[in-house]
C-alpha cells in the first residue's frame, strides 16, 4: 500500500480531501491511503514518516520551497495541489486522484 500526506493549513479541508480521495482511488482498484496534516507538521512529517508522496494545498503554496527542501533532504517527493484539483467536489476528487497516480514513485 502506498500512502500520501496532504500538508494543508489547518488540517480541516485537507482531511476531507483526503477521505474522498482515499475512496476514489480504492474504487479505481488502487490501494492508496491518503491522509492530512497542518503546514506546521509539515517538514517534520516528510523527515520522520513513511509516506510516499507528500503534496501541498493550495492556501499553503508559500511553504512550498520549504517542504520541498525537506523531501530532496529524504528522497521524497513534494508537489503542489493545483487549485482546480482541491475541491471537494467529484471532479476535484478525480483530479486529486490523478495527480496522485501521475506523480506517485513506481518503486
Amino acid at each position: 500500500m502506498k500512502n500520501v500526506l496532504i500538508i494543508c493549513a489547518g488540517g480541516m479541508s485537507s482531511s476531507l480531501m483526503a477521505k474522498k480521495t482515499t475512496e476514489f482511488l480504492k474504487n479505481k482498484g488502487n490501494e492508496i491511503e491518503v491522509d492530512a496534516t497542518s503546514a506546521t507538521e509539515g517538514s517534520k512529517m516528510i523527515e520522520s514518516s513513511n509516506f510516499d508522496l507528500f503534496l501541498v494545498s493550495p492556501q499553503t503554496k508559500m511553504y512550498y520551497e520549504n517542504l520541498k527542501a525537506a523531501g530532496d533532504r529524504v528522497g521524497k517527493p513534494v508537489v503542489n495541489i493545483p487549485p482546480q484539483a482541491y475541491a471537494p467536489i467529484p471532479m476535484g476528487i478525480e483530479k486529486l486522484g490523478n495527480v496522485i497516480l501521475q506523480e506517485l514513485p513506481n518503486q
